[in-house]
């Protein structure tokens, strides 16, 4: 009961915040980690990504209810969907397939409640890697849960860099000159099945998912808020998102 006493009071403070803002710019919440030790927890890169977008970012805590997540969204005008820990197998039918799937109960709840919230608003919605994962569960779609094991001929997608060939009239299209390009990776699970109704926006060589979309939704597997500080070409896209709100 503390807990959740201290949660509606962070939101309710956090909320007036934003609403202030939301008059003068477009409020722009970005969903954080949880760490073991209890603490709330996103990098910078996303909300300075936003902020050179044009955008008021947010930083929504941890939630526990679909009421505080309904409040939050309330208040906002897009949602970003951060990077982190893997989605719960149990989320798209499955058992956990091996060692290497590690999931983080509190986060999987708190994003849970925030997309199910987030895609009945209609608002628009930005996934990236975990973000772009849960989403494309939560609309329908599953995981491959361990790359190296499960996709044969794959390449290494932990800390490095790669070519993603891009799909015609994908958001990547109309951003990018040419039909491909160099991405980071920092994941082993990545889209099995599609969702239901999206659309792929980018391949990497070895047939992973690096970019999907949908009326409401753009998803990357890559971190283009990682990439934004030493390459400029990337914040176009953080405009265009920004622009939609």
């Amino acid at each position: 009961m503390k807990r959740l006493l201290i949660i509606l009071s962070v939101i309710s403070a956090c909320l007036t915040t934003a609403c202030n803002f939301s008059g003068k710019a477009p409020v722009v919440g970005i969903s954080c980690g949880h760490s073991a030790k209890g603490t709330d927890n996103l990098s910078s890169n996303y909300t300075k990504a936003i902020l050179r977008a044009g955008g008021i970012p947010f930083i929504i805590p941890t939630i526990e209810t679909a009421e505080q997540a309904e409040a939050v969204l309330s208040c906002l005008d897009g949602v970003v969907f951060s990077g982190g820990e893997d989605v719960n197998p149990a989320w798209y039918g499955e058992e956990v397939w091996n060692e290497t799937v590690h999931t983080n109960p509190v986060r999987d709840r708190s994003d849970s409640l925030l997309a199910r919230a987030a895609l009945a608003s209609g608002k628009p919605i930005l996934g990236i890697c975990r973000g772009e994962q849960l989403l494309n569960v939560m609309l329908g779609g599953s995981l491959y849960q361990d790359i190296p094991s499960q996709v044969t001929g794959a390449h290494i997608h932990r800390d490095t860099v790669h070519m993603a060939s891009i799909v015609k009239g994908s958001v990547l299209s109309r951003i990018f000159d040419g039909d491909s390009v160099l991405v980071n990776s920092y994941h082993h699970q990545a889209v099995k099945a599609p969702a239901p109704g999206i659309v792929i926006g980018a391949w990497s060589d070895d047939g992973i998912v690096e970019a999907w979309e949908n009326k409401q939704v753009w998803g990357f597997q890559f971190h283009p808020e990682k990439m934004l500080p030493d390459d400029e070409r990337w914040l176009p896209l953080f405009k265009a998102f920004v622009s939609r709100l």
